[in-house]
């Protein structure tokens, strides 16, 4: 992309919540164009205008239910949808060649396997958060737990009641940072949700509790409780404009990158 083109973004899962404030924040932002937006087939939105479904007035663009058409003529996708939809549209970027950013959360070992092969032909930033301030606390989090080894670790989250997965992607992200600061797979030592004679906590457990109600954006917090004194690293969404600017940060950082999977702390220089 030279220095007067505009970035070609496509957006799927264009109808949900996180889809509108996409819209809206391609809307607002310079330097960018919306090429598709793209919904599920039978939507109550299909063939609406994207300004409309985003609230901002029209843009030209008509909501479509075609993968393949919205993919054509973009630098980059941006999708946060389901995790089916979203692997097959993973794959499809690829064989376009085309950038993907995803922000869906809850896949599975397999559909997650999938993204990773689509990823060895075109760049991926997959995140479960966008949000460059989660991003920062992943990385704060992975050295707290580094240089805290011998503190229990919990992560409570919090969300509005029509979310679907628990933990959340953001939980899960921070427990890999926890686990990636200790070394261990987050696998072999998460604990979720206690019930009933639990007996005492287990050395080196990471532990999630998940809490829904409301309109709740979202609410993480992650706890070093250590020998008379705990620590608490935390973060609070109000909006989710700050997802949709992070998702937009990250397809611009994308386009023109080799292929690979990649990860918000890319897109902010934080990787190793």
């Amino acid at each position: 992309m030279s220095g007067t083109s505009r970035l070609r973004i496509a957006v799927a899962g264009a109808g949900g919540r996180m889809g509108r404030a996409i819209l809206r924040a391609i809307a607002e932002a310079p330097a960018v164009q919306l090429t598709a937006a793209l919904v599920s087939p039978g939507s109550a939105v299909l063939h609406s205008d994207a300004g409309v479904l985003a609230g901002c007035g029209t843009m030209g663009v008509t909501a479509t239910a075609d993968p393949a058409a919205a993919l054509r003529g973009a630098d980059a996708v941006i999708d946060f949808s389901k995790p089916a939809a979203s692997v097959a549209l993973a794959e499809l970027a690829a064989s376009l060649k085309v950038a993907a950013v995803i922000g869906t959360t809850g896949f599975s070992g397999d559909e997650e396997r999938r993204i990773e092969a689509a990823a060895r032909r075109t760049a991926i930033v997959k995140s479960g958060n966008m949000s460059l301030g989660v991003t920062l606390l992943s990385s704060l989090v992975q050295q707290a737990a580094k240089s805290l080894p011998g503190f229990d670790i919990e992560i409570v989250e919090m969300h509005h009641r029509m979310k679907a997965d628990a933990p959340s992607g953001t939980a899960l992200l921070l427990g890999k940072a926890v686990a990636e600061g200790r070394q261990v797979s987050l696998d072999d030592v998460r604990t979720d949700a206690r019930k009933g004679l639990t007996g005492p906590r287990a050395n080196g457990s990471i532990g999630f509790a998940s809490l829904r109600g409301g309109t709740v954006v979202g609410e993480h917090a992650v706890i070093f409780a250590g020998p008379h004194e705990r620590l608490t690293l935390s973060h609070v969404a109000e909006d989710r404009s700050i997802f949709a600017r992070g998702a937009l940060a990250a397809a611009r950082w994308a386009h023109g990158k080799p292929a690979g999977l990649y990860s918000m702390r890319d897109v902010l220089g934080l990787s190793r």
